[in-house]
Parts: structure tokens; sequence; C-alpha cells
């Protein structure tokens, strides 16, 4: 929020700048007309924030708010096409590594499967990290609190994912993704509560996913394979 106002600010002709959690979210002060789509660009490197007009003259809020909710169109399997995508090409890829599967292993193929999920997954969080950082706290339960765990978050995954294909240290590696997966599982259960419409950071700030079901879904499929993982080492 600091970041946000320090951006508008830094604009010369703008006089006064205050920013709330409730509506209007953002309240300016300015000497002339503002140039709302110069504003916006900047806003654009702290994250999904947009200012718009709301009443003819000075004041101006922000849309989608700043605490970062969103307005989703009707869903479909369109929605989620990106997700299912990538989770059925690593599916596949995993598959096929074990290629002519004279002795094809189920364990083998839920480790590659869950190096190549950790792997692609903190790819596309690293191709923007602070927009990821700033969609995982919304939710996040870890990152609400120390915004820098939404920052560590994509390395973690990074790690897990090479651990997991070089296996090394299996016992470990799978313990560290029950927690990690199942504390990240907590805020996503708690929103899907709340039907709370915020953005779904799994795939990072690239694609634009609601929080659903899915979600819940996607993350308590890696904790069981995890766990299937620690019972039968």
């Amino acid at each position: 929020m600091a970041k946000v106002k320090t951006a508008i600010n830094s604009f010369p002709s703008i006089q006064d700048v205050g920013l709330q959690l409730d509506y209007p979210q953002a309240n300016i002060t300015s000497e002339k007309s503002l140039d709302l789509e110069e504003i916006n660009l900047v806003l654009k490197k702290f994250g999904d924030y947009t200012i718009t007009d709301a009443i003819q003259g000075r004041e101006a809020v922000s849309a989608p708010p700043l605490k970062g909710k969103y307005e989703f169109s009707e869903r479909s399997i369109n929605t989620y096409l990106p997700l299912l995508l990538i989770i059925g090409f690593i599916s596949g890829i995993s598959v096929l590594i074990q290629y002519p599967f004279i002795h094809f292993s189920p364990m083998l193929w839920m480790r590659h499967f869950m190096a190549g999920f950790f792997l692609v997954f903190s790819f596309f969080k690293l191709l923007n990290l602070s927009g990821f950082a700033n969609a995982y706290r919304m939710y996040d339960i870890v990152a609400a609190k120390w915004n820098f765990w939404g920052y560590l978050y994509p390395f973690v995954e990074l790690m897990l994912g090479i651990l997991y294909l070089i296996n090394i240290a299996p016992f470990y590696v799978n313990l560290t993704t029950v927690i990690v997966l199942g504390v990240s599982s907590v805020g996503v259960i708690k929103s899907n509560l709340k039907k709370e419409q915020i953005k779904c950071a799994c795939l990072g700030d690239v694609f634009q996913l609601p929080m659903s079901t899915v979600t819940i879904f996607e993350d308590l499929s890696m904790v069981l394979m995890a766990l299937i993982g620690l019972f039968l080492l």
C-alpha cells in the first residue's frame, strides 16, 4: 500500500493521495486533470492495481480494489484450460519417461509428476515474482503476515522440483511438501468457503485464474502424493 501511494504521489500535479481498503480505495487531489493511463502504467510495477474515474472531478478509486480482488466472468472449462493443459502435459511426460513400459512403476510416475509440477509452476511464478507475491498474500495465511514468504515460495517450489527429480532425501522432501502445501491449502480452503472473488496465484501472475475448488484439489492432491511417498518409502 505504501509503495502504491508513493508511486501515485510521484506525479508533479498530484497534491495529495489517500488510500484505504474500504470503498473508495483511493482519493486523489490534483491541480489538473489526471492522465490515468500514465498512472496505471506505473502501478503495474507493483501489482494488479488500476485507477479509474468514480466521480466527475478529482476523486478516483481503484478497480479492481487495491487489496487485490477481481471480477471474473462466468466460469467454464476454458477458464481453467491453461491449468488443465499444463497438468496434462506433466502427466503425459511423466508416463513417457518410463517408455517402453516394461516395468512401469506408479511410484516413479508420481515422483516424476511432482518434480514436473514444482518445476513448471515455479517457472510461471518467477516470471513476475512481485506480481505472484501480491496475489498470494491475498489468501495464504503465512504470506498475509510475512510478505517475504510470497517472494520465497517460488524458490521453495523450484528446490522441491529439483530434489524430486534427482531423488535426494526423499523422506524430508515429501515431509516438506506435506507441510508447505498443507499450510497453503488452509488459505485456499478459507477463501473458497468465503466465496471470495480473488485470483489464484498457482500459475503466478501470467494467467487470470479464479480461486476455486480446483485449487483445493490441486494442493491436496500433491499433499496426498507426498503422504503416499512418506509411508511407502
